[in-house]
């Protein structure tokens, strides 16, 4: 290899960045000595900017192109150096080739809870969290503020810095948007873009822009959500004497079966008490004691235990309603609420029956009030 073949090796002629890496931000094309070509070829891609710092100053971006790197094209680094020289005299360049597409899916989040005033519960603490995207604007900005003289600079370097400014916007956009907790995600949408509005001109110093961002979910924590599912419960189940009656009758059974049950222990305690008493009057041989005068203070008499009160429900269109008290079932028939043809049934019975037919409720439509008194003359 000859002399002039050494030194041609030592320039740079053809200067791209192929960017396989989807994090990096800034790459900084590497040559030792940073020594460029007059004439060399500089190629910028669809989504890039090349930016140009010559003796440690910042001196042009070139867009998306191909550009040849000379004097007619370049006034800039003609005033800063003697490019008309063809390089002949000493000096070095950088470029740095800056990424300006679209970073997406970013996450973001609150560390701790944030404290607000909602209009409905009062003090409460809330997490949030959501995705975002970020894209160099300015890349000659985001250059000088953020990446200096990084050769590789990549989005986690940077990302830190956006969820602590996105984090502290969304608190002061939250405080003073008075929604109620209730309404949040109804406002989802309107709260990422306030507080999108909100950092746009403090992203837009670092030479960055925020095109998307999302609030994905406003929570509260996990011992006010159990309260609030209380809360929701209680209010589902509504009257509460009416959903205490609907678990009674449950747990009766649908078929009859749990109240046949209760008639069938209350009978068979009555049936003891029957033995016992026949057991008292009945000799031990067999044959009743012949009647002899009290010796002591009369025997007390067990009184018969109450009649079985029945509970009734009633057919109405396809629809079952009940159980009723007998009390219940007088006043229906009184009112016309409950007529002879209405159709009931009570456990014990042999399926549905009309009203007229059953025994215990045929009197409710045959006892009239008797006349009333003559006016006072």
């Amino acid at each position: 290899m000859g002399i002039l073949d050494f030194l041609s090796g030592q320039f740079i002629d053809v200067i791209a960045w192929t960017d396989d890496t989807r994090d990096t931000m800034v790459w900084r094309f590497e040559r030792e000595g940073h020594e460029i070509k007059y004439g060399a070829k500089l190629t910028v891609r669809e989504g890039q900017a090349a930016v140009f710092v010559h003796e440690g100053q910042l001196a042009d971006v070139f867009t998306p192109g191909l550009y040849m790197l000379e004097t007619n094209n370049m006034p800039i680094l003609t005033t800063l150096n003697h490019w008309d020289h063809g390089f002949r005299s000493p000096f070095k360049s950088e470029i740095y080739f800056v990424n300006t597409t679209r970073f997406n899916d970013l996450k973001w989040g609150t560390k701790n809870p944030i404290i607000v005033r909602d209009p409905e519960f009062g003090p409460v603490r809330l997490r949030a969290f959501g995705t975002y995207a970020v894209k160099v604007a300015d890349p000659a900005k985001f250059l000088k503020e953020i990446v200096g003289t990084d050769g590789e600079f990549t989005m986690d370097e940077i990302s830190f810095q956006i969820r602590n400014i996105i984090v502290q916007e969304f608190s002061r956009v939250l405080a003073r948007s008075a929604i109620g907790v209730l309404d949040m995600a109804a406002n989802a949408r309107e709260l990422g873009t306030l507080v999108g509005r909100e950092i746009a001109p403090v992203i837009a110093e670092y030479g960055l822009s925020l095109p998307e961002l999302y609030v994905e979910n406003v929570s509260l924590p996990p011992a006010v959500e159990e309260v609030l599912d209380k809360r929701t419960s209680m209010g589902m189940i509504g009257n509460l004497n009416n959903y205490m009656q609907y678990q009674a009758a449950e747990a009766l059974g649908r078929d009859g079966a749990g109240a046949g049950a209760l008639q069938a222990g209350l009978g068979a305690g009555l049936g003891m008490q029957m033995g016992q008493q026949a057991a008292q009057q009945v000799g031990p041989w067999g044959a009743a004691p012949a009647a002899a005068a009290p010796q002591g203070p009369a025997a007390a008499v067990v009184p018969p235990p109450p009649p079985v009160e029945h509970v009734w429900h009633i057919a109405e269109n396809g629809e079952t309603k009940g159980p009723f008290s007998k009390a219940s079932m007088g006043r229906m028939a009184a009112t016309g609420a409950l007529t002879r043809d209405s159709f009931v049934w009570t456990a014990g019975q042999d399926g549905w029956k009309r009203a007229g037919e059953v025994i215990e409720l045929a009197q409710l439509f045959t006892i009239m009030p008797p006349p009333p008194p003559p006016p006072a003359g």
